[in-house]
């Protein structure tokens, strides 16, 4: 998962003007970012599936199945969807059951954003925008 993650990254790097929060899973990824282009950021995030999914599939000796392979994009509406997507985003190792706390999953954002914010700030914005049944049907939590 590194190498994605990497690989991921870099993408966000090339055509995001800002990646506030992301978190990669062994079968599914969020990100919330800021771009000039969204449409050329999907068809770098679309590339970067097709490569996955040639090297992993070489890797097992299988063809054809896919990994990674659609991405969605989502307006932020306000400053409330804003910080309820930054604490989805995080939280979601946790919610599919991989860690007990958003700061042990080596593939997220989470630690970083605790570190710049403070615990206590972080703590705050939890309890002021939960994320209740946000992103319910987009990735069910046994995934």
């Amino acid at each position: 998962m590194n190498q994605f993650a990497d690989a991921f990254l870099a993408v966000f790097a090339a055509h995001a003007s800002r990646t506030v929060a992301w978190c990669v899973l062994p079968n599914h990824y969020h990100a919330l970012i800021e771009t000039p282009d969204i449409k050329r950021l999907l068809w770098e995030l679309g590339r970067l599936h097709g490569r996955s999914s040639h090297a992993w599939n070489g890797e097992e000796d299988t063809r054809g199945r896919q990994v990674f392979h659609s991405a969605m994009d989502r307006a932020i509406r306000s400053e409330r969807h804003f910080w309820a997507t930054v604490n989805y985003v995080h939280h979601n190792p946790v919610r599919h059951g991989y860690v007990a706390l958003w700061a042990d999953w080596p593939w997220t954002s989470a630690a970083d954003f605790l570190r710049e914010v403070g615990r206590e700030e972080a703590e705050r914005i939890w309890r002021e925008y939960p994320i209740r049944d946000y992103g319910e049907g987009w990735d069910a939590p046994e995934l």
